[in-house]
């Protein structure tokens, strides 16, 4: 009889561990999912150095819980196809009805086993799935802001290179009609030279005609 209570407490305590692991499970999925924690904090949050360190356990850690969980599942699968059939045959025997209410127990117990460790396996494989993808999320998103800033100096490059040509241009602008006056200038020494030259000749012929 004692053996039969401590087999009954440790599988209720076994069950209480996996009911916890699910809520905790839960209780995560509803965090990683809440709209006003972006992506970009949980990649740092995941970038500590304690993660660094258990990142080495996790691989194995994942896939025993996974076999422990999958070992729980098949385990309520049995005990449900177990007490339907049991339950099955109460049912159309009415004389024991203390028996058939035990049985009904029973069968509602493993139920519930069953749907506990189903959603903990399923809940587990999501929330590894859930941890990838927001760690890639976070990294397109840097991808994402690196593109937008490289490409927001590339177009301050083009506007300030820009800018310089045009400056450049009016430099040149500004050179070739300084030059253009000078050349003018330059015609017009040369003009006033030859008329005081022709201007000195026709003098110095009008003195000899005299």
């Amino acid at each position: 009889m004692f053996l039969r209570s401590g087999v009954k407490k440790k599988m209720t305590i076994q069950w209480v561990a996996v009911a916890t692991f699910l809520y905790a499970e839960i209780g995560l999925i509803l965090l990683f999912c809440l709209p006003f924690i972006p992506p970009q904090r949980w990649q740092k949050i995941f970038s500590f150095n304690v993660w660094g360190k258990i990142a080495t356990f996790w691989n194995k850690a994942f896939l025993t819980i996974i076999i422990l969980l999958i070992v729980l599942f098949l385990d309520a699968v049995r005990e449900v196809r177990k007490y339907a059939s049991i339950h099955t045959i109460d049912k159309s025997s009415t004389s024991k009805l203390g028996a058939y209410e035990h049985t009904q127990m029973k069968l509602f117990r493993s139920q519930r086993n069953l749907y506990i460790s189903g959603f903990s396996l399923f809940f587990w494989l999501v929330l590894r799935r859930l941890v990838t993808l927001i760690t890639q999320l976070a990294k397109e998103l840097s991808n994402k802001e690196m593109l937008k800033s490289q490409a927001e100096n590339t177009n301050k490059a083009a506007k300030r290179f820009m800018e310089e040509n045009e400056k450049l241009k009016r430099i040149l602008k500004t050179t070739d009609e300084e030059h253009t006056l000078e050349t003018e200038n330059k015609k017009l020494v040369e003009d006033q030279e030859k008329l005081k030259a022709e201007l000195k000749k026709t003098l110095d012929g009008n003195f000899v005609c005299m």
